[in-house]
């Protein structure tokens, strides 16, 4: 079933889970931004929480003509089903998404609501393609997880590179390397939460699978990914070309999950990376020492993760749900990605990209990351069937937003 803008639902936008640390942005970025038209709606469990929202949105932009209405919402099946019959396009920011999520995106795949989620939880996201891709395909449902910090910056730099190649080039992608080149920001009390709760919802084996290469593609990819040095694997350091000395990035997993779902989504549309394609993505230490200590960091936090009395240990150190870094200090915060693309062509073409946001707080890219998401299926003509996808499969039209609002885009051949 095509999509398309018009729509007779009581709502374009609801923002379910307004209340919370990230939810509280997405509402924020709406007030700011989106057209004066737009009707939408906050959504919750607490009334009075809710209304406290509102009240801060009133400051934000007293003008607004239509502010946002209230919706009561429960976690469960009959309440959320409710929710999704009235939005065109639901934004679920209820986590942790493996103990709480499921029944926002269920409701949504089964009557044809379009749905956006900020969730890190790539396991889980395989999971929901299992159990709901056909509901969400007979609908008319466009289901996007993982479409906020993580892993859209990824995703839409990785899409941008290789639009690139084959544009310019005519050349298919080869190796993309990405690298979070900087990165001024500190985790919330949701993100945390969710590191140290889904080894207790999902079973080791089933997260193992998840994480294998292309486990989330449609279609497997038999090019392997490049396999790093004995001494990239033990220290977590390397260096690549034009991005210079790189360590172990603690969102590769999570990331090259929906990377790599993408090539295998846009191969099925026509608009492929290639069959050679393959992807990484490390971080940027500031010296070996500091990348060395990185790397073990992350093999430390794995080793509690799996460990019970660890996890549960270290859960009570941490901030809790809802909570997060000071506003006002977050200001300061920036993130940018850097990419280097090698085309899968004779001269083997360079392309070097980056994608940057600062000056706010990074959980409030997420919510301009979700909530122009939204704008791109409300007021342009995407030719997508229902089903689940990654944030790439929006492509340029989505890129082009999100540039114009602060979250910029660059790509440039290198001379061989």
């Amino acid at each position: 079933m095509a999509v398309n803008n018009n729509h007779n639902r009581q709502y374009d936008i609801v923002v379910f889970g307004a209340t919370g640390y990230t939810g509280k942005y997405t509402a924020e970025y709406i007030a700011e931004h989106l057209p004066l038209d737009l009707k939408w709606a906050i959504a919750g469990r607490s009334q009075p929480k809710l209304q406290e929202v509102i009240e801060h949105l009133k400051q934000i932009n007293p003008d607004r003509p239509i502010q946002p209405a209230i919706e009561i919402c429960d976690l469960n099946d009959a309440s959320l089903s409710a929710l999704a019959k009235k939005a065109f396009v639901l934004i679920a920011c209820v986590g942790p998404y493996c103990k709480l999520g499921e029944f926002a995106l269920k409701a949504c795949a089964e009557n044809g609501t379009h749905y956006f989620d900020v969730t890190g939880e790539a396991p889980w996201h395989l999971r929901m393609i299992k159990k709901y891709s056909s509901a969400a395909k007979s609908s008319g449902a466009l289901i996007f997880p993982q479409f906020g910090i993580e892993s859209a910056p990824p995703d839409l730099l990785t899409y941008s590179l290789a639009s690139h190649l084959r544009t310019k080039h005519n050349s298919n992608t080869g190796d993309v390397t990405v690298s979070i080149h900087k990165l001024k920001s500190g985790p919330s009390g949701g993100t945390l939460a969710t590191v140290f709760s889904i080894m207790d919802h999902i079973p080791l084996p089933e997260m193992a699978a998840a994480y294998k290469p292309y486990a989330l593609s449609p279609v497997p990819n038999r090019h392997p990914t490049p396999s790093g040095s004995v001494f990239a694997k033990l220290t977590g350091l390397t260096t690549v070309p034009e991005l210079g000395l790189l360590t172990t990035s603690v969102a590769n997993s999570t990331d090259s999950a929906v990377v790599q779902r993408s090539w295998g989504l846009l191969e099925g549309m026509g608009k492929g990376y290639g069959p050679k394609f393959s992807f990484r993505e490390y971080m940027k230490p500031r010296n070996w020492l500091t990348g060395f200590g990185i790397h073990l960091g992350l093999l430390g936090l794995q080793i509690i993760m799996v460990v019970p009395f660890l996890r549960k240990l270290a859960a009570g150190w941490v901030r809790q749900p809802g909570t997060g870094p000071d506003d006002e200090k977050a200001r300061g915060d920036e993130i940018e990605y850097r990419a280097l693309a090698v085309g899968d062509d004779e001269r083997k073409t360079q392309v070097l990209g980056k994608a940057w946001f600062r000056g706010r707080n990074i959980y409030y890219l997420t919510g301009l990351l979700v909530v122009e998401g939204a704008e791109t299926l409300l007021r342009d003509d995407i030719k997508l069937e229902g089903g689940i996808y990654t944030p790439a499969c929006l492509g340029q039209p989505l890129i082009d937003r999100l540039d114009k609002v602060g979250f910029h885009f660059e790509t440039e051949t290198l001379e061989n």
